[in-house]
């Protein structure tokens, strides 16, 4: 279970005004994320790839009590960096501001669907099957290829809204504690390398799994690193968090109202599992201390306390080579920034 000294209701900015993107979160810690943002006051646009779940998850939060016009659907597909460009470019037709972006989308390829967050226990992610898509390994290309082409895309009105007086724009990146479990041999040298298989391994599903996690923190060093060194530095604050086990799965299950209970005793609900990603997005304490959250890695016990990445997530090696091999990749669609 989570144990929290921090309070969204209490703790975050006022978020008047403001205008969030979450991925992935028609449900689970994505959706949970979605409602406290939408109690501090911000316009969230909730991105997903089925508009029939995202206006389900809509009309659910109305219901719980967060007003009609708070949250909005934003098509994404992060199987399609041209669609995911695409979506950039929507949003930045609607809006003329974005405060946070917040991406929590994890691939199950056996069920065909994004989860949000870390589903703790989830066989499909530990056996999902090995599959090609655009050249890549699937995981790779939902887990990184696509975030990074959301995130450069949205850019410029990030560091537009950044550069406004009194600003605090925070980009949130979703990783796992479990990239600490990925043998230290990785390398980013040729597209090969985004087609990693770890056949022979224990639970190789599992280890492609670990493998995007890793990835997502090595995107937030090169980001942050980018941002501070620009001619004219961007003051916006990326962090990558790790939820900690959350219960996204029970009510998959036969007789959920029976394993609930149970599972709960173990692990945290989603509201809870999400008090990680909203600290990242809206705690006060963060806007207060941006320079020592720059780049930082966030864990759950308490939520937003400072833990520290695997060795091979903090070289800058590594983090130089996969962002010159993912820009190199996303030449292949035509996608430059």
């Amino acid at each position: 279970m989570v144990s929290s000294k921090y309070d969204p209701r209490k703790d975050s900015i006022d978020l008047k005004g403001k205008v969030v993107i979450v991925t992935g979160g028609n449900r689970g810690i994505g959706y949970a994320t979605i409602q406290h943002l939408a109690r501090a006051g911000a316009k969230v646009y909730m991105a997903a790839r089925s508009e029939e779940k995202a206006e389900e998850a809509i009309e659910s939060l109305k219901k719980s009590g967060i007003e009609p016009g708070e949250v909005a659907y934003l098509k994404l597909d992060l199987q399609d960096p041209k669609q995911v460009k695409q979506a950039a470019e929507e949003f930045a037709s609607k809006e003329t501001r974005l405060d946070v972006l917040g991406v929590y989308s994890n691939f199950d390829s056996t069920r065909n669907r994004l989860t949000p967050g870390f589903p703790v226990n989830n066989a499909a992610v530990v056996s999902a099957p090995f599959e090609l898509v655009e050249g890549i390994s699937s995981i790779i290309l939902v887990n990184h290829i696509g975030p990074f082409v959301f995130t450069q895309a949205l850019l410029p009105i990030l560091t537009s809204t950044a550069k406004e007086p009194n600003s605090d724009v925070r980009i949130i990146n979703v990783t796992s504690k479990a990239h600490q479990l990925l043998p230290s041999n990785v390398k980013f040298e040729s597209i090969e390398d985004l087609k990693v298989t770890y056949k022979g391994k224990l639970m190789p599903g599992f280890m492609r799994y670990c493998h995007s996690k890793l990835l997502n923190l090595l995107f937030t060093k090169s980001l942050q690193k980018r941002l501070d060194e620009a001619n004219s530095p961007v003051p916006i604050t990326v962090i990558a968090i790790h939820p900690g086990g959350v219960d996204t799965f029970s009510h998959t299950w036969p007789l959920p109202w029976l394993w609930k209970p149970l599972v709960g005793l173990a692990i945290s609900t989603p509201e809870l599992g999400a008090y990680t990603s909203t600290f990242a997005a809206a705690s006060k304490k963060v806007g207060e201390e941006r320079s020592k959250y720059k780049a930082a890695y966030l864990e759950s016990h308490p939520p937003g306390h400072f833990a520290k990445p695997s060795k091979d997530a903090q070289s800058d090696k590594l983090a130089e080579d996969l962002w010159k091999l993912t820009e190199e990749y996303s030449k292949s669609f035509e996608i430059e920034f």
